[in-house]
C-alpha cells in the first residue's frame, strides 16, 4: 500500500528515491517548540490564498512589488512559490519538493502547501505522510474548527478520520441565469420564480424545452453539469487498497443525459467543453445562453470577466441539486520548521469568524463559518452584489452548503474526473462511438495509472 501511495504522488519522481524521509521523525522534532525558522515557503497555483493571508493575518507588515515575498512584522519572510496548475506543473514542483523534503536546509523546506478537492485525497493520505495531521500542530479540529462545514472538514481528512488540512472556502454552487432571457422567456427575473423553474432536472428539462422554443440554449457545454452528477457518485472512483476503478452510475446518466440534451438543442454544440474560448463567450452579451451552475469563485473570476454587457444582468437561484465545485485545502507540510507560525496562519484564515466574514466582503468567497454565512444571508447591506443587480448571493449559497454531502474521495478522482469528460467528449461531439469512447477511457486511465487492473462500468 505504501508504494502504491507513493506511485501516485510521485509518479514522475519516483526514479529518485521514496517519500519516506517526509514520514514523522521530521514532524516530531518540527513541532516540538524549538527555535522558528525565518523563511515561510508556501507552495500554491496562483496568489488567492497570498492575497488572503495578507488581508487578515496580523503580522503581515508588507509585500515585496514582484508579489514573491511578504515579510512579517518579527522580520520573517514568506517565500510564495507558485507554479500554474495548468498540465499538472504545479503538482509536479512541488511533489519534487517533497520528495527532498527530509534533506532540504530549514530555509529551503516546504511550510505550507495547498491541494484542490480534486486531488486533495492524495496529499492527505496517512502513508504518504506528507500533510501533517492538525492535532500536530496543536490545532483541534473538534474545538478550533467546529464552525466549518462538515463535509470541508471530512475532504481534508485522510481514511481514518484524521483532519489533515483546514480551507477558508466553502464551495457550495448555484444557478447563475441571465435576467433579459428570464424575462423573455417566463415574463420574470425574480430568483424565487425562476428556482421554480429550475428546480430539480425534470421540471429543468421542461424549462429547457421553453428556453429552446425561444432561441436560447440552457447552458453552454455538457461540461457545465458534470460537477452535479459526479458529486452524486455513490464509492469513490478507487475504494482503498483497491486497483479497480469503479465508473459509478451517475457519471454513466451524464453521459446518456448530455447526449439527449444535446440532441434536443438544449446546449451549444459549438461550445465543446469549458475553459476555452467558445465558452469564455458564452457568457458574453450576445450569447443565447441561458445559465451557468457555478459556485462564488466561478461567479466572481470567469462570469464576471467574461461578461461584457450592462452591470446588473445576471442573478443566482438555487441548482436543481445541491454540489460543491472546488475548494483550496491549506496544509501544513510534514517535516516544517515553523510549526507555529503555520498553525497561526492556517488559524487566522480558516477559523477566525471575523476574518472569515472579511473576506467575504472584499473577495466576494463563500467562506467556511456556518454561523458568519448564516450572518451574511441575512446582511444585504454588507453582502449584496452590484454585478448581480442588488441580489444577496449568501441568501442561497447557505442553504446549498448546509445540504451538501461530499462524493466519496480517491486519490485517483483528478485524473478519472478529466479522463471520463475527455474520452467521452469525442463521443458527445460525434467522433467516435459510445464503445470507442469507453475503450479510450480505458486506455488513458491505465497510461495514467499503471497500477489500474480493472475498469469496471455498471450494468
Amino acid at each position: 500500500m505504501k508504494k502504491r501511495t507513493m506511485s501516485i504522488l510521485l509518479a514522475a519522481a519516483m526514479a529518485a528515491g521514496s517519500l519516506t524521509g517526509c514520514g514523522s521523525s521530521n514532524s516530531d522534532s518540527a513541532a516540538s517548540g524549538g527555535e522558528e525558522g525565518k523563511v515561510i515557503n508556501i507552495y500554491s497555483w496562483n496568489n488567492e490564498f497570498k492575497e488572503r493571508v495578507e488581508a487578515v493575518y496580523p503580522e503581515v507588515a508588507e509585500t515585496s512589488k514582484d508579489g514573491t515575498v511578504t515579510t512579517l512584522k518579527d522580520g520573517t519572510e514568506i517565500h510564495w512559490i507558485i507554479n500554474p496548475n495548468q498540465d499538472g506543473v504545479y503538482q509536479q514542483k512541488l511533489d519534487e519538493a517533497l520528495l527532498k523534503q527530509a534533506d532540504a536546509s530549514a530555509d529551503d523546506k516546504v511550510d505550507i502547501f495547498l491541494s484542490e478537492t480534486d486531488y486533495v485525497n492524495k496529499y492527505t493520505d496517512a502513508d504518504a505522510d506528507v500533510a501533517m495531521p492538525l492535532k500536530d500542530l496543536g490545532i483541534d479540529p473538534e474545538t478550533d474548527l467546529a464552525d466549518q462545514y462538515a463535509f470541508t472538514k471530512v475532504t481534508a481528512s485522510d481514511v481514518n478520520g484524521i483532519q489533515r488540512g483546514s480551507t477558508w472556502q466553502c464551495c457550495p454552487g448555484l444557478l447563475v441565469y441571465r435576467r433579459d432571457i428570464a424575462k423573455d422567456v417566463f415574463g420574470t427575473d425574480d430568483p424565487v420564480a425562476v428556482g421554480e423553474k429550475v428546480k430539480d432536472w425534470d421540471t429543468m428539462k421542461a424549462t429547457a424545452a421553453e428556453l429552446k422554443a425561444k432561441g436560447y440554449f440552457t447552458f453552454a457545454s455538457y461540461a457545465d453539469t458534470f460537477r452535479l452528477y459526479g458529486n452524486s457518485i455513490a464509492e469513490p472512483w478507487v475504494k482503498p487498497g483497491e486497483n479497480v476503478i469503479r465508473v459509478d452510475q451517475q457519471i454513466m446518466n451524464w453521459i446518456s443525459d448530455s447526449k439527449e440534451w444535446l440532441d434536443a438543442g438544449y446546449l451549444d454544440k459549438t461550445v465543446k467543453g469549458q475553459w476555452n474560448a467558445d465558452w469564455n463567450q458564452a457568457m458574453g452579451s450576445s450569447s443565447k445562453v441561458f445559465a451557468f451552475l457555478f459556485p462564488a469563485w466561478g461567479i466572481d473570476f470567469t462570469l464576471k470577466p467574461n461578461w461584457d454587457g450592462e452591470t446588473g444582468m445576471w442573478g443566482v437561484t438555487n441548482p436543481p441539486q445541491e454540489y460543491n465545485w472546488g475548494g483550496s485545502y491549506i496544509h501544513a507540510c510534514t517535516g516544517t520548521d515553523n510549526p507555529q507560525y503555520v498553525k497561526d496562519i492556517i488559524l487566522a484564515v480558516t477559523a477566525d469568524k471575523e476574518n472569515l466574514l472579511k473576506i467575504s466582503r472584499d473577495f466576494s468567497d463563500f467562506t467556511n463559518a456556518q454561523t458568519s454565512m448564516q450572518k451574511a444571508a441575512k446582511d444585504d447591506a454588507n453582502f449584496s452584489s452590484e454585478f448581480l443587480g442588488g441580489q444577496n448571493a449568501f441568501k442561497y449559497f447557505a442553504p446549498v452548503a448546509e445540504n451538501i454531502v461530499i462524493a466519496p474521495l480517491s486519490p485517483y478522482d483528478q485524473g478519472c474526473v478529466e479522463l471520463i469528460q475527455n474520452s467521452f467528449s469525442d463521443y458527445l461531439q460525434g467522433q467516435v462511438d459510445f464503445d470507442k469512447a469507453k475503450a479510450n477511457f480505458e486506455t488513458a486511465i491505465i497510461e495514467r495509472y499503471p497500477e489500474i487492473t480493472q475498469i469496471q462500468w455498471p450494468e
